[in-house]
């Protein structure tokens, strides 16, 4: 049966991810901590893996309970900060480290998705996951890495393209006794196309992905929401009725 697999929250936006196993559904559908702050420089512009492929060379692990990250560079020893309070010693070293200053801003409301009319989790299956990997080769968690998606169930590859319809009609869904609605297939930016722990770019990336994404192109799946192939993973919202609620690895995924 299809249920939710992994639920991964990447507390600072365009940093490493950490696995919980429940996540709580804020008013905005957005995972409570997932995406809560973000890296901006002094023009206001987020400092992310679009922009500056640096970003992939520093590793980040979290402390959720303890409310603290721990960074590095390669082999350089962990530097720990909390991430409540003054944040100026963390905005300083990332300063240092990209050679530029940075601010550390904060969203508790819905944090900083990359679509913002659909915040809720991006959701994806493992077996689709699996099947992308494949295309090039990468190992399933370098492709994960790339991917960066929140939620991964298990599902055949690519069931969660049942979670979408044509342009404007919404899908509803339930994680559990959770529900959402399927919006669309996200659009893939360059951060797949890197590496994600050294920012060098696959070869052609972009153009194996297309050729292998129409030949595996299921023939249930909406081709309306496709004017490219660069697509994969789910956009979702939630009604305001799922607001407070939590999901669990192990939760059913229901239509």
């Amino acid at each position: 049966m299809v249920h939710l697999a992994k639920i991964l929250i990447y507390p600072i936006k365009s940093l490493d991810s950490v696995a919980v196993t429940e996540a709580t559904v804020l008013a905005s559908g957005a995972l409570k901590g997932d995406r809560e702050f973000a890296i901006i420089d002094y023009q206001g512009k987020f400092v992310n893996g679009k922009r500056i492929s640096a970003i992939h060379k520093l590793r980040a692990s979290f402390d959720l309970e303890n409310r603290i990250v721990s960074l590095e560079v390669q082999d350089t020893a962990p530097v720990s900060f909390h991430l409540d309070g003054d944040l100026t010693p963390l905005e300083s070293w990332l300063g240092d480290y990209f050679g530029f200053p940075v601010k550390l801003i904060q969203n508790l409301e819905m944090g900083f998705p990359d679509d913002t009319e659909s915040p809720a989790p991006t959701i994806i299956s493992t077996e689709t996951i699996e099947t992308a990997a494949a295309w090039f080769p990468l190992s399933v968690a370098e492709m994960r890495s790339r991917l960066r998606t929140t939620l991964e169930i298990a599902a055949e590859p690519f069931w969660e393209e049942q979670l979408f319809s044509t342009a404007g009609n919404l899908v509803p869904f339930h994680i559990g006794s959770v529900p959402f609605f399927g919006v669309n297939p996200c659009q893939r930016c360059i951060v797949p196309t890197r590496d994600s722990t050294t920012g060098h770019p696959y070869p052609n990336f972009q153009k194996i992905f297309i050729e292998h994404r129409k030949a595996t192109f299921p023939t249930w799946v909406e081709a309306s929401r496709f004017n490219h192939y660069y697509r994969l993973a789910i956009n979702t919202r939630a009604p305001s009725s799922a607001a407070g609620k939590t999901i669990y690895v192990g939760d059913l995924i229901t239509l």
